[in-house]
């Protein structure tokens, strides 16, 4: 069975040596995960007993670290004092994006075009 939290004890057990934060409607103990984790412990601190779900999703952490997530889950929320939940921003992926390899070139040759007319332009009048 799942532990339920409320928002207040969340707030009440988190202490020097417990860190919990909320985040969509779930409860994490990211306490052992302070040392490890690449933004540093103070981002985790700074959340530490609140909802840091918009702080987590405006990231954009990557499917693995939502995977890695699921082993410091401690418990969900209470129905009665539950968000809805925001949608999932996850690394960029080029791919999703509907933009090729292709397009992406393209974006370049106009710029670069224009670059090379004005230094022509430039060598004709300027240096002759």
């Amino acid at each position: 069975m799942v532990q339920e939290y409320t928002v207040a004890q969340v707030k009440e057990q988190n202490k020097q040596d417990k860190v919990l934060v909320l985040i969509n409607n779930d409860v994490y103990d990211v306490t052992s995960f302070l040392n490890e984790h690449p933004g540093g412990e103070e981002v985790l601190l700074e959340q530490a007993g609140k909802d840091a779900t918009e702080a987590f999703e405006d990231v954009g952490h990557s499917s693995d670290a939502r995977e890695k997530m699921k082993s410091f889950k401690v418990g969900t929320l209470v129905a009665s004092e539950r968000k809805p939940e925001q949608p999932k921003k996850s690394a960029v992926d080029w791919k999703e994006t509907g933009e090729s390899s292709d397009s992406s070139l393209k974006s370049w040759v106009i710029p670069i075009a224009l670059g090379l007319v004005a230094t022509l332009i430039y060598r004709l009048y300027f240096m002759s």
